[in-house]
């Protein structure tokens, strides 16, 4: 029997050896049913079992000729069973292998995601604890708004991927599932409990009412998930693409020595790794349309959705791999300048302040529409002034002097107000 799979690399998934020792995986789990069963001898099961083999390059070469790709299996795989090889296969139809063995390289793929996903996991985690007070302006419209930290922006992206971890835990179950069900799904020359003891022998479950492939609903959502995990990992890319602008610069990717930025500018640092992501992320979600209309099939099948997922199911695969081994080396080795943070937040006087001190006005009784006009009026007169100055000018303006004391409007500047519910969350999380 041909070993079981051990977590390899993703790309060693989908190469065509691999796909071709899950059909030899499927062909025999059948073969052992048959002969549990009693419908075949035992002893050319083991015979099978020891002599099974096949050569891809030759599985090619008979391809070529019969234009068909399990006929040509088969026929490479009797070359080295013998006679004994006339019992695999029996009651099959093409598709019972090709469906089931798809399902052991999805469950194997999410697997190897699985454990990428708790890579990342782990890495947002310590980023988010390291800089749990690392005070920064959160930004609404792409506006300063108010403070928050880089590690409550962190413990954000921390709790969706702790949301796709669900998601790929509750996917599995979902996609491992097999059909030996025959040409229509109808059981016509296997019965349903060879279908039972091969799926389990494999660690799947039988689909519940198959056609001649295993409806592709099941494929679709497969597909859409890994989109949505790598529409989150672009948004974690965006997110780091707009933090390092110069302008910004509160984060910036690594760069490492000897790095080029540009062939004509040698002072750029380019966020090359966050925008190739974006880049993949549009990719994946292409593959998600492509698997949607895949669902709709000819009566009890066509091929036509075929050569759609010989490309799209190991392309996304591949691509939401290659994306959390990206992302997650992209945070590990993220650079953080808390200075820069503490410069950009309190450009203008702390203009970000303007809702504390409308609610200091407002809690002293003066009516929030007056306490706004007053607030507004001095913010608009700090905003994208050289000299412009918030904190100065609401200290100065008598409407608000004869309100709030000095110790007041500084209570109101403090940007520790604005945190101080902060540690329930990353409680939550466990940061």
């Amino acid at each position: 029997m041909i070993e079981r799979y051990t977590l390899p690399e993703m790309g060693n998934l989908w190469t065509e050896f691999y796909k071709l020792k899950t059909w030899l995986q499927v062909e025999i789990a059948v073969c052992e049913a048959q002969a549990e069963l009693g419908y075949i001898p035992s002893a050319a099961v083991e015979e099978i079992k020891a002599k099974a083999n096949f050569d891809p390059k030759r599985v090619l070469e008979i391809e070529a000729e019969v234009r068909h790709d399990v006929i040509a299996f088969l026929t490479n795989v009797n070359e080295y069973v013998g006679d004994a090889g006339r019992y695999i296969h029996l009651g099959l139809t093409s598709s019972d292998v090709l469906d089931t063995a798809l399902a052991l390289q999805l469950v194997a793929s999410l697997d190897v995601l699985a454990q990428r996903l708790e890579d990342l996991i782990g890495v947002i985690r310590e980023k988010a604890r390291e800089h749990r007070y690392t005070v920064m302006i959160g930004r609404s419209h792409g506006i300063h708004a108010e403070p928050i930290t880089f590690g409550f922006k962190l413990a954000g992206w921390l709790a969706e991927v702790l949301r796709h971890q669900q998601r790929l835990k509750t996917l599995r179950e979902t996609i491992a599932v097999g059909k030996i069900s025959g040409a229509v799904g109808t059981y016509a020359n296997i019965e349903p409990r060879v279908e039972a003891i091969a799926c389990q022998k494999l660690g799947l479950k039988p689909d519940t009412a198959s056609t001649q492939v295993i409806s592709r609903d099941i494929h679709a959502d497969f597909v859409q998930q890994l989109a949505l995990l790598a529409a989150s990992i672009e948004r974690f890319a965006v997110e780091i693409r707009n933090l390092q602008k110069t302008d910004v610069l509160e984060v910036e990717e690594f760069f490492s020595k000897g790095q080029k930025g540009s062939s004509a500018m040698p002072h750029k640092r380019n966020p090359i790794r966050s925008e190739r992501l974006t880049g993949m992320a549009r990719l994946i979600r292409s593959h998600a349309g492509a698997a949607l209309e895949d669902i709709a099939l000819w009566h009890e099948r066509d091929i036509s959705h075929s050569s759609v997922e010989r490309v799209v199911l190991p392309d996304a695969c591949i691509l939401t791999h290659f994306m959390l081994v990206e992302i997650t080396d992209l945070v590990k080795n993220l650079l953080v300048y808390p200075e820069n943070m503490a410069r950009n937040l309190n450009c203008y006087g702390g203009v970000v302040f303007s809702q504390k001190v409308l609610l200091a006005l407002v809690d002293k009784g003066l009516s929030r529409e007056e306490s706004y006009a007053i607030v507004q009026q001095n913010a608009h007169a700090a905003w994208n002034k050289k000299e412009g100055n918030f904190h100065d000018l609401i200290t100065k303006d008598p409407r608000v002097a004869k309100i709030l004391s000095a110790e007041e409007i500084a209570v109101c500047f403090d940007p520790q107000q604005h945190l101080k519910h902060l540690d329930q969350i990353f409680q939550r999380l466990d940061i």
